[in-house]
C-alpha cells in the first residue's frame, strides 16, 4: 500500500511555481527599464480605448472588474494618452437676462476669454464708477442743463408777462404762490399798493373800510383772468415735464458716449453676435436706471429724521446686474478636461445654485450664485466616477441618466431635506459633450443592466478588468519592470533577482493558479512598499526575497488572531481534530476561513453513522438550519453515487447520519463532499480511517473528484496542527488532483514535503482516494456483477445487501405479527345477530 501511495504523491517540484531564472537575468531591478505601459488588461484596454474613439451617442464607458486591479490609475493613464492632440473646450459664464431675471444666459467663449472677459467687463463697470459722477459734474454736463433751464425760465417769463399785462389797469396784481416744489401763478387785488387776498379784502368790506362794489368788481375780473392762467398753468406743467425730459435725454445722450466709449474694446475684443446683443442689454439696462448711476457721486439724501443723510448706494449694488459668472474656466487646461470626482454627491457632480440671507431673513438668490459641477466642468472631455458611490447618493443616478440621454444639463439646486423654496431661477441648459467612465463591480453592472433599461442605452462599451494574466515570459519582465517603476516612484530600494523572484510568486499566489500571476498592482505596489521597510529596519541596501517573506509574514500576524485562537483550541483539545491513529466512520476535511482581508484553512472533524432504515442519508447541519444551498447540493450528490454503484440490484435501505463536529455556525461549500463521502463508505464497511490524512474535494455522482478553492490554506492549516501536534512522517493532505495547479505553498510546508515528513496525494476518484485512507484497495465490479472479496466496495456493497435483507425481513415478520393479533382478535369476537 505504501508503493501505491507513493504514486498519487505530488512531487516536490509541483508544489509551488518558481521563476525560472533564465526569465530573470538580472542582477537587480537596476539592470530594467521602468515599466510605463498598462499590463495584464488587454481585453480592457482594447474595450476602453473602442469607446473613447467613439464619438457617437451613448458610448460611455461601464469599467467593471475586482477592486484592486488598478482600474482606477489604468483609467487615468488611458485619458491622457487620448487627450493629445484634442481641442480644448469652450470657457463658460451665465450673465443676467435683464428681460427675464430668472433665465440666465449662457455665454461660450475661446479657452481662457472666459477669464478675460469677466475682467474686461468689471474694467468697463470700474471705468463707469470712476468717469460717470465726474461727467455729471462736467462743466460741459452743467452748461447743457442750464441752457434748457434758461429756456425753460424765458418761457415762464413770457407766460407771466402775458398775464401781467391781462391784469394791467385792472387793480389785480400776478403773485407767484409756492406750492410745493411747483410756483403757481395767482391773481390777487391790489390794495394801497399791497397785494391782498381776496378772504382779507372781503372782510375790509365787511368793516366798511373797502367800497363793496368795488370789490365785487374785482371779484368779477379775478374769476375772469382765473380760467385763463389755470389754462397758462397747465401749459406750464406741460412745458415742465418736458424740460425734464430734455435733462434726462442729455443725461442719457452724455453717459451713453462716455459708455459706449468705455465698452468699444469689449465689442472689438469679443465680436460674438450672442455676446454684442448682452452687451446692448447692459447699455439699455444702465440708462434705465441711469438715477442709480448719477447718484454714486452725491453724498446721499435727506433722511427721514430732520438732520439725518441717507447713503447713497453702494457702487457693488449698483453694478452687481452687470457682473459676470464665470462658470468654467479652461485658461490652464490643455486638450479636454480628466475629472475623477471622488466624491460623488449632486452637488459635486452637477453644481448648485447657492442662496442667502437677506438682513430681513429671507432667502435670495441670483445668477452669480450659480455653480458648476465635476459634470459641466468635463464638458468636451472626460468624467470619471465610482458609480456605487454615486448610486447611494440622492438623486445622482437619475440626474446622470438625463444628462447622458438628452445631452443637456440644466444647473438646478437638489435638496430634499429643504422645503422652503428660494428664489426660482431657470438657467440657460447648456449643451453637454462629455464621455462619462464609471467604475463597477460585474455584478453591479449585470445588475444594472437587468432592472434599468436606460444602461444599455447609455453605457454602450463594457470595458472588463482581469483579476490575473497569464505567465509567460512576457508578463514575468512585465511584472519585473513594474517593481523597477515603483521602485522609481515611491523612492524604494533597489529589489534584488531574490526579491523579484518572490514577488512574482506571491503574485502567482493571489492569483490562484501556477499558470496565472495576479494584476492587482496597487496591492503589489504595498507589498513593495512594505518589503522595503523590513529591508531598511535590517540595514540593507537592496531588498531580498527574505525581506519580501518577512513582510507577508508580517501581514499575515497583522490579521490572524483568529486563526490563532482556533489552532489553541485544538493544541489544548477543545477542538477534536487526530492528527494520528484510524477510526471508522471518522475523517479530516478542511475548511475555509475568511475574515475579508485574510484567509486561512482549518481542519473539522467529520463523522458518519449508519443503521437500518429508509430515511437515506441525514445532513444533520441542514435539519439544524445550518446549512447552505451548495453544502446541501453535496449531500444530496452522495445519495446519487450510493445509489448509482450499490443499487443497481437492491434497493438503498439505510439511515446515515453526517456532521460536521463542534460546528456551530452556518456551513456551506462542496468542498468537503468527497470527506463526507469516506466517512460514510468507512461506516458502512467498518474499515477504519487513517485520521493522519486530511480531506478536501467535491464529488459528483460517478464518484470523480472535483476540485475546490483554498487548496493552499488548507493545506497550511492542517500542516499547522500535525505541527504543533508532533510530525510522525505519516501525515498528509489529499486534495483532488485538478488542484496540483494550484499550489503555491510556503516555503516551510515544501520544506517539510521534502524532507519527507509530511505528504500530498492528488487523486481523480474516489476508488484512489479510499486507498490511501485505508491502505485497502477500492475494488472494481467483476463480469459477475460482484466486487472482489476483502475489497472497500465489497464490504460496502454487502453491508447495504445486509440492511436490505434486514429490513425486508423486519417488514415481512411485522406484518405477520399483524396478521396473527387480527385473526386472534377475530375468534374472541361473539357472533353478530
Amino acid at each position: 500500500m505504501v508503493k501505491k501511495s507513493k504514486i498519487f504523491e505530488v512531487p516536490v517540484d509541483k508544489l509551488k511555481w518558481t521563476p525560472d531564472p533564465k526569465r530573470l537575468s538580472i542582477t537587480s531591478t537596476n539592470d530594467l527599464e521602468p515599466q510605463k505601459d498598462i499590463i495584464g488588461q488587454k481585453r480592457g484596454v482594447e474595450a476602453f480605448r473602442f469607446g473613447l474613439g467613439m464619438v457617437k451617442k451613448g458610448y460611455n464607458i461601464f469599467v467593471t472588474g475586482q477592486p484592486g486591479t488598478g482600474r482606477l490609475s489604468t483609467v487615468r493613464k488611458l485619458l491622457g494618452e487620448m487627450g493629445n492632440g484634442q481641442a480644448t473646450p469652450s470657457d463658460l459664464c451665465y450673465v443676467n437676462n435683464f428681460k427675464h431675471p430668472e433665465a440666465p444666459i449662457m455665454l461660450r467663449f475661446e479657452p481662457g476669454q472666459g477669464d478675460r472677459f469677466k475682467k474686461d467687463m468689471q474694467k468697463f463697470l470700474d471705468d463707469i464708477k470712476r468717469e460717470a459722477p465726474q461727467l455729471f459734474e462736467s462743466e460741459e454736463y452743467i452748461a447743457r442743463k442750464n441752457e434748457i433751464a434758461e429756456a425753460h425760465e424765458k418761457k415762464v417769463m413770457s407766460f407771466y408777462k402775458a398775464i401781467e399785462d391781462q391784469v394791467k389797469d385792472t387793480g389785480l396784481v400776478v403773485v407767484r404762490m409756492q406750492m410745493g416744489p411747483i410756483q403757481r401763478p395767482d391773481v390777487v387785488p391790489l390794495v394801497d399798493g399791497e397785494p391782498k387776498r381776496m378772504i382779507e379784502l372781503e372782510e375790509l368790506v365787511d368793516n366798511g373800510r373797502f367800497p363793496r362794489a368795488e370789490f365785487e368788481k374785482l371779484r368779477d375780473k379775478r374769476l375772469e383772468l382765473k380760467e385763463e392762467i389755470d389754462h397758462i398753468v397747465q401749459e406750464l406743467k406741460g412745458l415742465q415735464k418736458a424740460v425734464g425730459e430734455k435733462h434726462r435725454e442729455v443725461d442719457r445722450l452724455m453717459f451713453l458716449t462716455l459708455a459706449q466709449e468705455f465698452l468699444k474694446p469689449v465689442r472689438e475684443a469679443y465680436p460674438d453676435e450672442k455676446v454684442a446683443k448682452y452687451l446692448d442689454s447692459v447699455l439699455d439696462n444702465m440708462v434705465e436706471d441711469l438715477d442709480a448711476v448719477k447718484a454714486l457721486g452725491s453724498p446721499g439724501q435727506p433722511g427721514p429724521i430732520p438732520g439725518m443723510v441717507m447713503p447713497g448706494p453702494s457702487p457693488e449694488m449698483v453694478f452687481q446686474p452687470y457682473q459676470v459668472n464665470l462658470l468654467v474656466d479652461n485658461a490652464e487646461i490643455k486638450g479636454p478636461p480628466v475629472i475623477v470626482e471622488s466624491y460623488p454627491t449632486y452637488r459635486n457632480l452637477f453644481g448648485s445654485i447657492e442662496r442667502v440671507m437677506d438682513r430681513m431673513g429671507g432667502w435670495h438668490t441670483d445668477y452669480t450664485k450659480i455653480k458648476a459641477g465635476s459634470f459641466v466642468k468635463a464638458n468636451g472631455g472626460y468624467l470619471v466616477i465610482n458609480l456605487m458611490d454615486a448610486i447611494m447618493e440622492p438623486g445622482v443616478w437619475q440626474t446622470l441618466k438625463r444628462a447622458l440621454k438628452t445631452e443637456q444639463i440644466e444647473i438646478e439646486t437638489f435638496d430634499p431635506y429643504y422645503f422652503i423654496s428660494a428664489t426660482g431661477l431657470k438657467p440657460e441648459p447648456i449643451d453637454m459633450a462629455v464621455k462619462v467612465v464609471v467604475l463597477g463591480s460585474p455584478y453591479l453592472y449585470a445588475l444594472l443592466r437587468n432592472y434599468d433599461e436606460d444602461v444599455a442605452k447609455i453605457f454602450k462599451v463594457r470595458a472588463d478588468y482581469e483579476s490575473s494574466m497569464d505567465v509567460t515570459d512576457d508578463s514575468v519582465l512585465d511584472v519585473a519592470r513594474f517593481v523597477r517603476a515603483e521602485v522609481d516612484r515611491n523612492g524604494l530600494r533597489p529589489f534584488d533577482a531574490d526579491g523579484v523572484a518572490a514577488v512574482l510568486e506571491e503574485g502567482v499566489r493571489w492569483a490562484g493558479r501556477q499558470e496565472k500571476i495576479s494584476t492587482a498592482f496597487p496591492a503589489l505596489g504595498d507589498l513593495l512598499s512594505e518589503a522595503d521597510y523590513f529591508a531598511g529596519r535590517a540595514g540593507a541596501e537592496a531588498v531580498s526575497g527574505e525581506h519580501v517573506r518577512e513582510a507577508v509574514e508580517a501581514k499575515v500576524y497583522r490579521s490572524n488572531q483568529v486563526e490563532e485562537r482556533i489552532q489553541e483550541m485544538i493544541d489544548r483539545g477543545s477542538l477534536f481534530v487526530d492528527t494520528d491513529g484510524e477510526v471508522v466512520g471518522q475523517v479530516n476535511g478542511l475548511a475555509v476561513y475568511s475574515l475579508g482581508d485574510y484567509m486561512f484553512g482549518k481542519p473539522s472533524r467529520i463523522t458518519a453513522v449508519t443503521s437500518l432504515g429508509k430515511e437515506g442519508i441525514i445532513n444533520i447541519e441542514r435539519e439544524a438550519d445550518m446549512s447552505g444551498p451548495t453544502h446541501n447540493k453535496g449531500m444530496l450528490i452522495l445519495s446519487g453515487f450510493l445509489r448509482s454503484r450499490f443499487a443497481q440490484d437492491k434497493p438503498l435501505s439505510l439511515a446515515a447520519s453526517i456532521a460536521f463536529e463542534q460546528s456551530y455556525g452556518g456551513i456551506d461549500g462542496d468542498s468537503a463532499s468527497s470527506t463526507e463521502l469516506y466517512a460514510l463508505l468507512s461506516s458502512l464497511s467498518g474499515v477504519p480511517l487513517r485520521q493522519y490524512i486530511a480531506v478536501t474535494g467535491s464529488v459528483n455522482q460517478y464518484g470523480e473528484v472535483q476540485p475546490i478553492g483554498g487548496v493552499n490554506q488548507k493545506i497550511e492549516g492542517f500542516y499547522l496542527c500535525c505541527k504543533n501536534a508532533g510530525l510522525t512522517g505519516e501525515q498528509g493532505v489529499m486534495i483532488p488532483h485538478p488542484n496540483v495547479k494550484d499550489l503555491m505553498l510556503r516555503d516551510e510546508v515544501i520544506e517539510a514535503v521534502r524532507k519527507g515528513v509530511f505528504h500530498i496525494w492528488a487523486v481523480k476518484t474516489i476508488d484512489e482516494g479510499i486507498e490511501i485512507l485505508t491502505g485497502k484497495k477500492a475494488g472494481v465490479r467483476g463480469k459477475n456483477g460482484a466486487y472482489p472479496a476483502g475489497t472497500i466496495n465489497r464490504l460496502v456493497d454487502d453491508k447495504l445487501r445486509e440492511l436490505a435483507d434486514k429490513l425486508a425481513a423486519f417488514g415481512k415478520d411485522d406484518q405477520n405479527g399483524k396478521k396473527s393479533s387480527a385473526r386472534k382478535s377475530a375468534k374472541g369476537k361473539p357472533a353478530k345477530k
